[in-house]
């Protein structure tokens, strides 16, 4: 108790759980991303329990992750080399999510460009077996990014502050913001279908990135996030152009 009041009274704790926190959202975001995108593609009435499912199971592992600290420093030290290069348990978790995410993207593009036929078990027209499948499946593709971006997540914050309770409330506040914002967030990327290939784009891009970094070329997040947020700003006007376009229409 006296070193969480002593914690409290720090104004230097206050500043990195607020730099923490953000660090966490930002983190966040990429998976919230995903998890959107995937859920969309099951029947409606799956897609929320799907959604809580898939960021509990999030909480749960940066919290359990949390409690294994010494463990999480140890994944920076290289276990294997290939070809003069050492890698780490962390860099064979980011290239094996990238590839993941590169995968899962570019096949939901193409599920876009060319649709799957009416027997699709994401339509909601096959059998109740299949649909059980579908909803199986999804829980275990958002797992495993979970565990990649949980990793991610929990190793930022260890190289942020040694403070375990301020690791632990930012975590809780960031996934709390996850929770709030999946339902809008998967209803306004189901609503617009252009933003549906934006996102994928910005998957490749991350997986992409995940995979560099896991060779040891460090990118840096300011320069994804500020090309995300500059595509973002284009869609936008683009969404406003289309809508526009489509009120003259109505009163033409």
């Amino acid at each position: 108790m006296d070193y969480l009041m002593q914690l409290a009274a720090d104004p230097t704790a206050w500043v990195a759980l607020a730099t923490l926190i953000t660090m966490e959202v930002v983190l966040g975001i990429d998976n919230l991303i995903f998890i959107s995108i995937l859920t969309n593609k099951l029947p409606e009435h799956m897609r929320t329990r799907a959604r809580r499912i898939g960021i509990g199971l999030a909480l749960v592992l940066r919290l359990g992750l949390l409690g294994t600290i010494a463990w999480i420093v140890q994944l920076t030290e290289p276990v294997i080399e290939l070809f003069g290069q050492g890698f780490s348990w962390k860099d064979m978790i980011l290239i094996a999510g990238g590839l993941f995410l590169l995968w899962k993207a570019t096949k939901e593009i193409h599920h876009n460009v060319d649709p799957a036929p009416e027997g699709d078990l994401f339509e909601g027209k096959s059998t109740e077996n299949a649909v059980t499948m579908g909803f199986a499946s999804a829980i275990v593709q958002i797992l495993m990014l979970d565990m990649v971006f949980s990793i991610d997540s929990i190793i930022t914050a260890v190289g942020m502050t040694e403070h375990v309770p301020i690791m632990v409330i930012a975590v809780v506040v960031a996934v709390t913001v996850m929770l709030v914002a999946s339902d809008p967030l998967a209803r306004f990327i189901n609503n617009n279908p252009t933003v549906v290939m934006l996102a994928l784009g910005f998957l490749i891009m991350i997986g992409m990135t995940l995979i560099a970094e896991g060779f040891g070329a460090h990118v840096p997040k300011g320069y994804i996030y500020a090309a995300m947020a500059f595509s973002a700003v284009i869609e936008g006007l683009n969404m406003l152009s289309r809508r526009a376009k489509r009120k003259q229409q109505r009163n033409g």
